[in-house]
C-alpha cells in the first residue's frame, strides 16, 4: 500500500477522516434524506430499518448483496396511467420499461449523492436484469412489495400489486440499501387503498385473480411473462424440436416470431397487466370511478376484455377453462409453462405456485414423498377442499406413498424420463392407487 500513500485522493481522505467522524457512523436526518430522494426524482419515499420484522425473511439475501446494510430506502415513481390502460400493448410496454429505467436512474442519483457524504449505498434494481444464474429459483435480490408496505407507501390490493394511497397502482417500486441509520423511520399506513371493486378480476384474460381473491401464479406467469424466462425457454425448445421451417411455422405464427424478436432486440414485452390498468384506487385516480362506475368500466375495462389477442395457457389448466368460458373471442395458445425444477427443494417450493385448484375439485388426499439418491428428502403434500399444503416430513396417514430416486423424479417432471420405465426399474415406487398419482399430475400441469 506504500506506493499509494502520496496519491492526492489518499491524502484528502486522511485529512477528512482525521478531522471528521465518518458519515456512516451517524444517523442521517430523515427529513433531509427524504428531500434528497424527491429531488432525485422519486415521487414518494419511506425508510425501513434492517431489524424490522416485516422484512426478516429477506435478511439473508440483503446481507449477501450488501453486508453493511442498516436501512432500506423504499421509493415509488409514477407511471402515465393512460399508457397502461390502452389495449395497445406497445404503448403499455413503453411505459413499463421507461418507468423502470427511470426508477433505476433515480436510485443511482440518490446513491451517488450519498456517497459524496461518506454513506455507502447499493442499488438492487427496480426490475430486470436479475440473478438468472439462480433461475428457476428466486432470481430477484429484493422483494420490493413488502419493503414498500413496511415503509408506508401503500398496501397490497387483491391484484397483488402495491396500491399507493395517492397514485394508486400506477407506480414502479425501487429499493436502495445503505450502510447508515436514519433519525426517523416510516411505518405501514393504517388503511388499504384497495376498494375491492374486483375490476382486476373482470379484466384478467386468464383468470389469475378469482372472485374469491385467490391468485393463480401459474396463470399469470404463463401468459403475461410469455416472452420472459420460462416462456423464452419453451419457445427455444419449439425451434429445436421443429423438423424444418414449415413445421416451425405451424407451431409459431409470424406475429409471435416478430414479437419475440422485438423482446430480444429491445426489452421483453408484458402480454397483459390488465389488473393494473383496470384498478381505480388511489386519491389521484378514483374520481372517474366514483362519479360514474358504468362509464369507467366501458372506457377502461371493456376495451381490454374485448381485445382480440392470443392468450397463453398450460393445457388442462384452470386458465384454459377460464378463457373458453369468459373470452371465447380470444385465441387460446396451449404452451408449456417452461418451469422445470432443478432440485427436489425447487419441486416442493413450486407446488403451491403451479397448483390448479379447480382441477383438484373432489380430490381429498394425503401424499407422502420419499426422495432418495442425490437429494434425500421426505415431504407431505395435502390436497383437500381445493387447497394444497406442503410440509416437511411425513404427516398423517398417506393415501398414496411415492418413493423416488431424486434425479429420476426430476427427469420425469422435465419429460426426460418415462414414468412406466421408472416404475419398471423401481426408480419410482408407489403404494396406493395409481389414479391418485394421475390426479396429482392433473393438479400441477406444467
Amino acid at each position: 500500500m506504500a506506493k499509494f500513500d502520496n496519491h492526492p485522493t489518499v491524502k484528502w481522505w486522511r485529512e477528512q477522516s482525521t478531522n471528521h467522524q465518518p458519515a456512516s457512523t451517524a444517523a442521517l436526518n430523515s427529513d433531509s434524506l427524504r428531500s434528497l430522494c424527491l429531488e432525485a426524482g422519486a415521487d414518494d419515499v419511506g425508510f425501513v430499518e434492517i431489524g424490522r420484522s416485516a422484512i426478516a425473511d429477506q435478511h439473508a439475501d440483503i446481507f449477501r448483496a450488501f453486508p453493511p446494510t442498516k436501512t432500506l430506502i423504499s421509493f415509488v415513481t409514477q407511471m402515465n396511467r393512460e399508457n397502461i390502460r390502452t389495449p395497445v400493448r406497445s404503448a403499455a410496454n413503453l411505459e413499463f420499461h421507461a418507468n423502470y429505467d427511470h426508477a433505476n436512474e433515480v436510485a443511482r442519483r440518490i446513491v451517488r449523492t450519498l456517497e459524496q457524504t461518506g454513506v455507502r449505498g447499493m442499488v438492487p434494481g427496480a426490475s430486470f436484469p436479475m440473478e438468472m444464474d439462480q433461475f428457476p429459483g428466486k432470481v430477484w435480490v429484493i422483494s420490493h412489495k413488502p419493503v414498500a408496505v413496511a415503509a408506508g407507501l401503500g398496501h397490497m390490493g387483491i391484484h397483488r400489486l402495491v396500491i399507493h394511497p395517492k397514485f394508486g397502482s400506477f407506480i414502479a417500486l425501487g429499493t436502495i440499501l445503505i450502510d447508515a441509520a436514519v433519525t426517523a423511520y416510516t411505518y405501514p399506513i393504517d388503511y388499504n387503498p384497495c376498494v375491492e371493486c374486483k375490476l382486476c378480476v373482470a379484466a384478467c384474460p386468464v383468470g389469475a385473480i378469482s372472485a374469491d381473491v385467490h391468485f393463480s401464479f401459474s396463470a399469470c406467469y404463463t401468459h403475461n411473462y410469455r416472452e420472459f424466462m420460462s416462456g423464452f425457454t419453451d419457445w427455444t425448445e419449439m425451434i429445436v424440436e421443429s423438423k424444418n421451417a414449415q413445421d416451425y411455422r405451424q407451431k409459431v405464427s409470424a406475429s409471435e416470431s416478430a414479437s419475440m424478436w422485438q423482446s430480444l432486440s429491445f426489452k421483453a414485452n408484458y402480454k397483459a397487466a390488465y389488473c393494473m390498468a383496470a384498478c381505480p384506487a388511489g386519491e389521484d385516480v378514483i374520481a372517474p370511478f366514483l362519479s360514474d362506475r358504468k362509464a369507467f368500466v366501458q372506457e377502461v375495462v371493456k376495451p381490454l376484455q374485448d381485445k382480440a389477442e392470443t392468450v397463453y395457457v398450460v393445457p388442462g389448466s384452470d386458465a384454459e377453462i377460464h378463457v373458453a368460458r369468459r373470452f371465447p373471442h380470444k385465441t387460446v395458445k396451449r404452451v408449456s409453462s417452461g418451469i422445470r425444477p432443478q432440485s427436489i427443494q425447487g419441486f416442493l417450493f413450486g407446488l403451491p405456485l403451479l397448483f390448479q385448484r379447480h382441477q383438484s375439485e373432489g380430490l381429498n388426499a394425503i401424499y407422502h414423498f420419499t426422495f432418495t439418491g442425490a437429494e434425500s428428502r421426505r415431504a407431505t403434500v395435502i390436497i383437500q377442499h381445493k387447497t394444497v399444503q406442503v410440509q416437511d416430513g411425513h404427516v398423517g396417514k398417506a393415501n398414496l406413498a411415492v418413493t423416488a430416486d431424486s434425479k429420476t423424479w426430476l427427469g420425469f417432471l422435465a419429460k426426460e424420463r418415462n414414468l412406466i420405465w421408472a416404475l419398471l426399474q423401481r426408480k419410482i415406487r408407489i403404494q396406493g392407487s395409481p389414479r391418485l398419482l394421475q390426479a396429482f399430475g392433473k393438479c400441477f400441469p406444467a
